[in-house]
């Protein structure tokens, strides 16, 4: 009888010391889209430069977290409006500036307009480009940017797959990505040649303006451990590509 009394008693001196459930840690919610070489899916797997280093920086920050590939717009609206969501490989913009709490860089690169090898288009100017037939992926960063610099009329599409083969049937003249994405385009033997070359951009973690500051703030730290120990340019190397942003340190050295 008094073995029982001490186990009851001990029990319930555990779950009095327990944490609320509300204080045990939440599940952070990464998603992301089919966007090589930064985000794609392999062999079944959920692979690429960016992904590496969630899960990086995830796991250094001890938090439980899952990443998940959709389409560009439903995972942007998640991150927007839905705690303890963030969508990668976001483009910082002054437009998304205040509408999320922001991890970055996990890319520094730069934008360039693509066309179709051999599709006769000539392409020396913005001005030349306002001309032609353009496309994008809804809510992509570029779509912003194309539309701050005068474009029209642009040509939207679920993801960058839809957009690829509308530009390679002829159905659009030009679509805008990012250097490393069109790199991968021409590893993987597509097509497609650079038209011109656009702004810089900075790619980063845009989380839900919910996201508990702790959080963001581990997030952060441990991405900016990566990046001076030189874990991001290894993950970089690993997939067998220059982190742009080494080498533009480098130039300018």
């Amino acid at each position: 009888m008094k073995r029982t009394l001490l186990a009851l008693c001990l029990s319930l001196a555990a779950l009095s010391l327990a944490p609320p459930s509300s204080a045990r840690a939440e599940t952070v919610h990464f998603v992301t889209e089919e966007y090589p070489p930064f985000n794609f899916t392999k062999d079944g797997a959920i692979a690429g430069v960016s992904v590496d280093q969630v899960h990086a920086i995830a796991k250094a920050a001890g938090l439980d977290y899952t990443i998940e590939i959709m389409p560009w717009a439903r995972a942007f609206a998640l991150a927007e409006h839905q705690p303890m969501h963030c969508v990668f490989t976001a483009t910082h913009t002054e437009e998304r500036h205040d509408r999320f709490r922001w991890v970055e860089p996990l890319v520094q690169d730069v934008m360039v307009l693509v066309k179709r090898k051999g599709g006769g288009v000539a392409v020396h100017t913005l001005e030349d480009a306002m001309k032609l037939r353009i496309g994008a992926q809804r809510d992509d960063f570029a779509v912003g940017l194309l539309t701050a610099k005068g474009f029209r009329d642009i040509d939207l599409a679920a993801d960058i797959d839809i957009t690829l083969g509308k530009l390679l049937s002829g159905r659009i003249d030009l679509m805008p990505t990012s250097l490393k994405t069109f790199e991968s385009m021409i590893a993987a033997g597509q097509p497609v040649e650079k038209a011109m070359v656009m702004d810089g951009q900075i790619f980063g973690l845009a989380c839900n303006r919910q996201m508990p500051e702790a959080i963001h703030a581990r997030l952060q730290a441990e991405l900016d451990k990566l990046v001076l120990e030189g874990g991001q340019d290894r993950i970089f190397a690993a997939h067998g590509l220059a982190n742009p942003r080494t080498a533009a340190n480098q130039t300018k050295k």
